[in-house]
């Protein structure tokens, strides 16, 4: 049982199956079992598995930096969801995402990042809408995707995840949109997911603060569906797949799409927007200054004011 808001009013929903029960354990370890003795394949910084129910699991596969967001990032991203979107109908029929090692992902690389303050405007929203695409891609998937939150999913990496139909995440997971800290206007579609999925009072109080928050949390604000230990976020997720993967596939085909209808009305004029206002957000000196204290480890010091 966890409490979750609805337009702003608490209600109490009661999980049929607790995820401590021996079958939730049982159920889930099979199917990640099954998944893992599949065949898999290996870019260099996204890895693809696909079972013989038709769940795919996609990996970001740089634990050592936390899966930061680059452009090489993206476009194995990219190349592993075409690939997806190119078998035979039926051959995949739910998508999970998730993270090597502790984290989901930690956002846009540091280096990434850096190397657009020495750019113009224009450049840089022309890069920024690009970047946002490579990762974005996923909406074209006509399957279920579901966010496995495994750990800390931070800023674009966040954002990823909400790009997502469903999410669960680990109750110690460190998420948040932290764009603001860093000088920078929220991108990634998070100015558009954000008030659809959690209403637009939370998301503006998570957008404009920039703080982050823990799984328990981010259940309670209906961000995710679960949250439950690290260990078991991919095999719960995992779960949730195979049984969308058994029901009829052309009923949850059309349902996906009509489900994402509505949610991606405005999509383009919002990652537009957030492109051109991150384009000039580069040349600010607050940019300079958040990327400094983030590299010093304090908090930073802007000068400019609204």
């Amino acid at each position: 049982m966890f409490a979750r808001t609805f337009s702003g009013v608490p209600r109490t929903i009661h999980i049929a199956r607790k995820q401590n029960s021996p079958s939730w354990t049982q159920n889930a370890t099979v199917v990640h079992q099954r998944l893992l003795s599949s065949s898999r394949k290996v870019m260099k910084l996204v890895s693809t598995r696909i079972d013989d129910q038709g769940v795919a699991l996609v990996t970001f596969e740089n634990p050592d930096k936390l899966n930061a967001m680059t452009e090489e990032m993206g476009s194995d991203f990219q190349t592993a969801i075409e690939s997806l979107k190119k078998k035979p109908r039926g051959e995949v029929r739910a998508v999970v995402i998730t993270g090597a090692g502790r984290a989901f992902s930690a956002g846009g690389d540091m280096k990434f990042l850096k190397d657009r303050t020495e750019s113009d405007a224009l450049s840089n929203a022309e890069t920024m809408r690009a970047f946002y695409e490579r990762f974005l891609c996923v909406r074209s998937l006509d399957v279920p995707t579901i966010a496995a939150i495994n750990g800390h999913a931070i800023g674009a990496g966040l954002c990823v995840a909400c790009a997502c139909d469903i999410r669960v995440c680990a109750t110690t997971a460190k998420m948040g949109w932290t764009f603001v800290g860093l000088g920078l206007h929220p991108g990634m579609a998070a100015t558009h997911f954000t008030p659809q999925i959690i209403g637009h009072q939370q998301a503006a109080r998570w957008l404009l603060t920039g703080d982050t928050f823990t799984g328990d949390e981010a259940v309670a604000m209906g961000l995710v569906v679960e949250a439950t230990e690290s260990e078991r976020v991919v095999p719960r997720a995992l779960e949730l797949a195979d049984t969308i993967a058994r029901q009829g596939g052309d009923a949850v085909r059309t349902l996906t799409r009509t489900l994402r209808v509505q949610q991606d009305a405005g999509l383009q004029s919002a990652i537009s927007r957030e492109a051109d206002c991150q384009g000039h957000n580069y040349a600010s000196p607050d940019m300079l200054e958040g990327l400094a204290a983030i590299r010093e480890k304090r908090k930073p010091r802007f000068s400019a004011r609204l």
